[in-house]
């Protein structure tokens, strides 16, 4: 048997994700006869039947189907692996940090403290939107992210660094601006932000509807009332605008709403809502000792870290 080249692999991925040669060969910017050439001559090379196909429809065999589990995470390592080595090829040495806007709990400063050595490449923090810092370093434009919850395990080490509540965000004028603490329930119905490119994890989080969030607010099962879609929001600022206006209410850590006090806003906990957890994360089987020496930074610093949050004063 040959071996599999990544050219014919990802051929493959195209036709198993559309079951259409057409429409794969339309995503792939080529012909749709050389395309199907190549998929049979990569069952040719494996010896197995990957894709059953008829005049009306293409299915996955079950050969096929075990093969497309995998086969999405080998392209993305050999492309990630590509990056990096451009990356370093073309750049002086350092170590590259994606995190989100508050993302990091109020830690970072002293954790690059604890990193620095003249042993070590320098850091160089990147600022990216909502989701993207783990997509950075699994695409190997970033060597380590600070990530916030929800965490997706998915192709990453990851450390939890540390736990904290999250906080209402409320107009100043708003109907419940006045009480010193809320429980989930006491928002049902409130307009609720969405966030752009938000995946349904992550949407339920930010909205207080995650698993844990439903247990602890909803604990004998009922099914809690719905909320209210409301603006489509893309990043932080954006975000508090549009809670000032009255337009929605939001979630927020209670580090990152310390940062941001405003006369227009109020910030109050949330008794029953599951809290945020901050963790360094790293590509699997990563040997690099700079990432080495910055996961132990985070940790130390995290572990010193012992004073509680709290939600800032309206």
């Amino acid at each position: 048997m040959s071996e599999i080249e990544l050219r014919e692999l990802r051929y493959f991925v195209a036709v198993a994700q559309e079951l259409n040669f057409s429409r794969a060969a339309e995503r792939l910017g080529m012909a749709q006869s050389p395309l199907s050439r190549a998929i049979a001559q990569l069952e040719s090379h494996l010896g197995l039947r990957l894709l059953e196909r008829t005049t009306r429809q293409v299915t996955l065999t079950a050969a096929g189907a075990a093969l497309l589990d995998d086969a999405p995470r080998i392209l993305a390592a050999a492309d990630a692996a590509v990056t990096r080595a451009k990356r370093v090829a073309h750049t002086e040495p350092r170590l590259v940090l994606a995190l989100k806007p508050g993302g990091d709990g109020g830690l970072l400063r002293d954790i690059l403290a604890a990193y620095q050595s003249p042993d070590l490449p320098p850091v160089e923090a990147t600022v990216v939107s909502w989701g993207g810092p783990a997509a950075l370093v699994l695409s190997g434009s970033a060597d380590v992210a600070l990530l916030r919850s929800p965490l997706d395990h998915d192709g990453l080490e990851i450390e939890e660094l540390l736990t904290e509540p999250r906080v209402a965000v409320l107009a100043a004028g708003h109907r419940l601006a006045s009480r010193s603490r809320l429980r989930r329930a006491d928002l049902s119905g409130e307009p609720l932000p969405r966030w752009s490119g938000a995946d349904a994890a992550m949407a339920a989080y930010w909205n207080g509807r995650d698993r844990q969030s439903l247990v602890t607010a909803w604990p004998d099962g009922t099914p809690p009332p719905p909320d209210t879609a409301g603006p489509l929001v893309s990043d932080l600022p954006q975000l508090l605008e549009t809670v000032a206006l009255n337009q929605a209410v939001a979630f927020l850590p209670a580090s990152t709403a310390a940062r941001y006090p405003r006369a227009d806003l109020v910030y109050r906990p949330v008794t029953d809502l599951s809290p945020s957890v901050v963790a360094v994360a790293w590509r699997q089987g990563s040997r690099s000792p700079a990432i080495a020496a910055f996961v132990r930074a985070a940790v130390e610093i995290a572990e010193r870290t012992t004073e509680p949050f709290t939600a800032a004063a309206p």
